[in-house]
């Protein structure tokens, strides 16, 4: 059974630092390219940044592009995505995804 679990959510300030931890089950996440997603109040749900199966090509969304950094872990099935100078338009809940499966989400604000 496929499970994604995030973690890592929270109030953080502007200019702060963030880490977003996604833990998979039911697969080895390393054979599937990975990604993270978006879902501000009233707005579609947006990709925010990818990773291939291998690990060596990553994409990002221009909002993050920069400030955003997502990667595989040491502790296995693991992905992260570090955010640094989070900004209040960061603000969203953010889900982790392989292919249709996605996680439950964690809420990020992003306020002083």
């Amino acid at each position: 059974q496929v499970q994604l679990v995030e973690s890592g959510g929270g109030l953080v300030q502007p200019g702060g630092s963030l880490r977003l931890s996604c833990v998979a089950s039911g697969f080895s996440s390393s054979s599937y390219p990975m990604s993270w997603y978006r879902q501000a109040p009233g707005k579609e749900r947006e990709l925010v940044a990818r990773i291939s199966s291998g690990g060596t090509s990553t994409m990002y969304a221009d909002s993050v592009k920069g400030r955003c950094t997502i990667s595989r872990g040491n502790v296995k099935n693991t992905v992260y995505l570090q955010m640094s100078s989070p900004r209040p338009e960061d603000t969203a809940v953010y889900y982790c995804r392989r292919s249709d499966y996605w996680g439950q989400g964690t809420q990020v604000t992003v306020s002083s």
